[in-house]
């Protein structure tokens, strides 16, 4: 069985173009024979009914002669008395029995028949009967004619064919030469993509003129390869600080382990060990932050658990002292679904960070809000920059004041927080405050139907 759906469009398309126009022939070559077909017919009918009555005309004026007369269009004629005696008939005929044995009935006195085949015949025939009165009595007038075949002829048969092999190679040269004429873009597309590599993302693809939809595939590729590229820069950025900040903890390691071993007895081995621990504990930290993004880049979505916001924020407060105070005013009983390690994490990081930039305080606050459970976390420090306030939710991005007021820090906690909250629905900005910074966490509050009571 020969299939297509291996072949490429150019292929396809024209010959489904061409079977189609094929159908199409092939139906209306039907409906043409079969129109000329009952033309003929009634046209080659209507001549044998007017042959008979040319040979009733002279029945009723003489006795016809034993063999008539050839007729011009091929007729056959057969002058039959009441008892079955063929009286007269052409020369083809001659010598044979009665070609037919119906006769016309009541008021008509004509019948018509199709036989196949008459007798003393050997092809179909139209034949036409005729009932006359002659001076010497009653006869029946038999004509016949060939019945005009299915195809009529052989030249229309002919003419058809060749007609619709014109019409087919002439649809599928058009869809050939449009589909190529289409695909010509979709080709130079491909060809781009084809040579675009990570070293030179900002290539794009070329656009058509025409606005159709390979002109919409087209910017909607460059618009993913903008993307892309973006994203390109943002890894490589991240590559570079990831690289920058791994490398800080491990030299500074690197550095005091040497010193102790180029001069021995001159070291405070203790120090210099607790030197070390701090690295390896910066090192711990860097390296547990990127595996909790990576773990939320794997499963960007949590389902959880019913969980208290207000009970979880008074616990995390309580449990851990801050180097300054934390005050609080949390609405009661503030339910959300979530995870309840990573919602603790995320809270963690948010006070964290506020209490590397407050100069006094600490505020957190939590309500109910049409729906959405609202926690916030203000400091009083210097505050992030309107410009600056989505920079600090990016991986290792951290502002020059940031910086210089605490090293410490690994970059990572903002962007952790944030994809918490994006994992479990909820939003983390930063927001317009009086003094410090203001980070507003937006969480979708657990249905009441859903509660236990």
């Amino acid at each position: 069985m020969i299939t297509t759906k291996g072949w490429p469009l150019r292929a396809r398309l024209p010959l489904m173009a061409g079977g189609s126009m094929a159908l199409m022939c092939l139906l209306a070559g039907l409906l043409v024979i079969m129109g000329i077909r009952g033309e003929a017919a009634d046209q080659q009918r209507a001549q044998t009914f007017e042959t008979a009555l040319s040979v009733t005309r002279h029945l009723q004026r003489e006795d016809p002669p034993r063999v008539l007369p050839a007729q011009p269009d091929g007729t056959a004629i057969q002058v039959v008395d009441p008892s079955g005696r063929v009286i007269s008939a052409t020369g083809q005929l001659a010598g044979k029995p009665p070609m037919a044995d119906f006769r016309p009935t009541g008021a008509s006195a004509v019948a018509h028949r199709e036989l196949c085949p008459p007798r003393g015949m050997d092809a179909c025939m139209d034949v036409v009967g005729f009932q006359v009165y002659t001076p010497s009595g009653e006869r029946t007038v038999y004509a016949a004619n060939r019945t005009v075949p299915w195809y009529v002829s052989g030249a229309l048969v002919a003419f058809l064919v060749a007609l619709s092999l014109l019409l087919i190679l002439l649809v599928m040269a058009v869809t050939s030469r449009t589909i190529n004429r289409t695909l010509a873009p979709v080709e130079a597309i491909r060809a781009e993509l084809a040579e675009i590599t990570a070293s030179d993302a900002g290539r794009r693809v070329p656009v058509p003129e025409s606005r159709d939809e390979i002109r919409l595939l087209a910017q909607t590729v460059n618009a993913t390869l903008q993307r892309l590229d973006a994203a390109l820069v943002q890894m490589r950025r991240f590559t570079a600080d990831a690289s920058h900040d791994l490398r800080t903890p491990i030299a500074a390691a690197r550095a005091r382990v040497e010193e102790a071993l180029l001069y021995p007895d001159e070291t405070d081995w203790p120090a210099m060990a607790t030197d070390v621990l701090e690295s390896l504990n910066r090192l711990q930290a860097i390296v547990t932050d990127l595996l909790e993004l990576a773990a939320l880049d794997s499963k960007p979505e949590h389902v959880g658990e019913e969980v208290n916001l207000t009970g979880l924020i008074a616990s995390e407060i309580a449990r851990q002292p801050r180097r300054v105070p934390v005050h609080t005013d949390l609405a009661p009983e503030v339910m959300v679904r979530g995870d309840p390690l990573r919602l603790t994490r995320l809270l963690v990081n948010l006070l964290d960070n506020a209490e590397r930039h407050a100069n006094s305080e600490i505020r957190v606050t939590l309500r109910a809000e049409n729906g959405t459970a609202v926690m916030e976390v203000l400091d009083d420090g210097a505050g992030i920059p309107p410009e600056h306030r989505e920079t600090v939710f990016q991986r290792f991005a951290r502002l020059d004041a940031a910086r210089n007021r605490d090293a410490g820090g690994t970059g990572l906690g903002l962007p952790i927080a944030r994809q918490t909250a994006a994992a479990h629905g909820g939003t983390l900005a930063a927001e317009d405050s009086p003094q410090g910074a203001r980070l507003v966490l937006r969480l979708p509050l657990l249905a009441t139907h859903d509660r236990p009571r």
